[in-house]
């Protein structure tokens, strides 16, 4: 998945402040960002997709607050006058596999790993490897609604945000999927205005981290 973008774009840039404040549950910044965003001419189901995807990673508290905020964002809006648009609905899955094998797909995509990799990797508890398939990944990252690319930053911007190691693994999903040294670069310069210092540079120890894995691989 070639991607020559070292920047962020502005949606991704309010899909990553949409993270960042629904994850800190930063209710005050997190209204403003919601009514940039749609100003910005993301849709409506695009930035419900965004909140639905974060409780993965945050939990239901996190994430259904975020829903119920954007709901009143969206009347408010409606009360003066401003046109949302909905946007498009995820596409119905076509793919005869089970859901199992579908998440396993999606999953070999985004960890760069093998399916007896992930079987290994998950042999203590194999309950969570069949949620992971089925749910995070069939349910979840394969409504296209929101690309790879999209989840990967939303994940990655949520997990540095709130100080969590976890960002390892996105970071190196993100990066499997496409996102680019420099975007991710940005991100966390977005973390940083955001959150704290402390948050950001976390996460670039990290990044240089991967990334000298990466070359050395």
């Amino acid at each position: 998945m070639e991607n020559k973008n070292e920047t962020l774009t502005t949606r991704q840039q309010k899909l990553i402040a949409i993270s960042i404040f629904t994850s800190k549950s930063d209710v005050e910044n997190l209204k403003i960002i919601l009514n940039e965003a749609l100003d910005a001419g993301l849709t409506i189901n695009e930035i419900n997709e965004v909140l639905a995807h974060l409780y993965a990673y945050v939990g239901f508290p996190p994430s259904i607050r975020g829903i119920h905020l954007f709901k009143e964002v969206v009347e408010e809006r409606k009360a003066n006058g401003l046109k949302d648009e909905i946007g498009q609905e995820a596409t119905p899955v076509s793919d005869k596999s089970n859901r199992y094998e579908r998440g396993e797909k999606a999953q070999m995509i985004v960890t760069a790993m093998t399916a007896e990799q992930l079987t290994t990797l998950f042999a203590f508890n194999p309950l969570i490897d069949v949620f992971l398939k089925e749910h995070l990944f069939a349910d979840i990252f394969d409504r296209d609604i929101l690309s790879y690319v999209d989840r990967e930053i939303l994940t990655v911007s949520s997990l540095a945000s709130l100080h969590d190691p976890f960002v390892r693994s996105h970071i190196e999903g993100a990066l499997n999927v496409g996102v680019t040294e420099g975007q991710l670069r940005e991100l966390l310069e977005m973390v940083e205005s955001k959150v704290g210092k402390n948050e950001a540079n976390t996460g670039r120890k990290i990044l240089e981290e991967v990334l000298e894995v990466r070359k050395s691989a």
